[in-house]
């Protein structure tokens, strides 16, 4: 083979490879555009109550853009405003309980208590009067063994009784077992927690929106009976707005998060600003969704590219040219 046959094929392998280098990697700022091809990332949100229940009513329509905590249908909460009402008595009740353990009981309780100790040690002090008037009656056998032997338990029996009120008064004063205050406050905590259950499920027959967005679908109608977590609405996020793009190895090093963007879609000269946001760490094989003019088989690295405000132009799914200017 001639010098000249050899050197021909070779300009012309040359030639090609520069041809596709300059494809991908457009003169801009002296380090180049990089231009890469993607798609508007498609972000939805499947929102559906935490309860079940027949369905109320609804209040938006597809098509409608809602914000972040838009009212967008309602359960019937006839049941789950019962439940927070029974929630309400049994806090209640249980409140009052405590309130009466920890205040102790009440003056007239200890009052009539201290009335009944005098009472007892008056009637014991009688009956060892009786008891010591029928021993000295027995010396002289003026009485019989029965009328002393009943003196006696009298006496016993009035002791008792003294004995009995004097607890019974020691036990008001004190008030009650720190036991009984300890069993009447956690059944308060139960109590508490029950009513805000109660009206957490009671909350949970609204549906509001999580975000700004738009109600792609609506799934169900006024009436229909739901479970927890059945889908009601489908809502598209819109703002910012995500493009997912697929840079490769050899471009890699021009681009960085922050660098400037420029967005452009066919059949239009609008063009839309943004910025790159997260460049993958890991390398894949090029998506097969995605239409370059490179191998596939070539390794690439996912970009996520942010722009603002465009929602109205850049419909979720929508194939965009995204040039990124090189050593922004």
């Amino acid at each position: 083979m001639s010098r000249r046959q050899f050197v021909l094929p070779l300009i012309v392998i040359v030639a090609l490879a520069a041809a596709a280098a300059g494809w991908h990697l457009r003169p801009g700022n002296g380090n180049g555009t990089v231009v890469l091809y993607g798609n508007v990332d498609i972000r939805e949100a499947e929102l559906a109550f935490r309860q079940a229940g027949r369905m109320d009513a609804l209040y938006v329509d597809e098509g409608d853009k809602v914000t972040a905590g838009t009212l967008l249908a309602e359960l019937d909460a006839t049941p789950y405003a019962a439940a927070l009402a029974l929630a309400q008595a049994n806090r209640a009740q249980a409140q009052a309980n405590v309130s009466k353990l920890t205040r102790g009981f009440r003056t007239q309780e200890v009052s009539q208590a201290e009335a009944a100790v005098r009472q007892a040690k008056a009637a014991l002090e009688e009956a060892e009067l009786t008891l010591n008037r029928q021993i000295d009656l027995s010396k002289t056998g003026s009485t019989s063994r029965s009328a002393l032997d009943q003196a006696r338990t009298g006496r016993d029996q009035a002791r008792a009784a003294l004995d009995s009120a004097r607890q019974n008064l020691a036990l008001l004063q004190e008030g009650y077992r720190s036991e009984d205050i300890a069993a009447a406050q956690a059944a308060l905590a139960a109590a508490d927690a029950q009513l805000t259950l109660a009206q957490s499920n009671l909350d949970d027959t609204r549906l509001l929106a999580p975000a700004d967005g738009l109600i792609s679908a609506r799934l169900r109608e006024a009436g229909s009976m739901v479970n927890a977590s059945t889908p009601v609405f489908t809502l598209s996020l819109q703002d910012p707005v995500y493009i997912r793009a697929y840079v490769s190895e050899p471009q890699l090093a021009q681009v960085q998060p922050g660098s400037a963007v420029t967005i452009t879609i066919d059949g239009s000269d609008r063009q839309f600003d943004g910025s790159v946001g997260f460049i993958s760490p890991r390398a894949e094989f090029t998506p097969k969704s995605v239409e370059t003019t490179d191998l596939r088989t070539d390794l690439v690295y996912r970009v996520r590219i942010l722009v603002p405000g465009a929602a109205d132009a850049l419909r979720q799914g929508m194939p965009v040219t995204v040039h990124i200017n090189g050593g922004s």
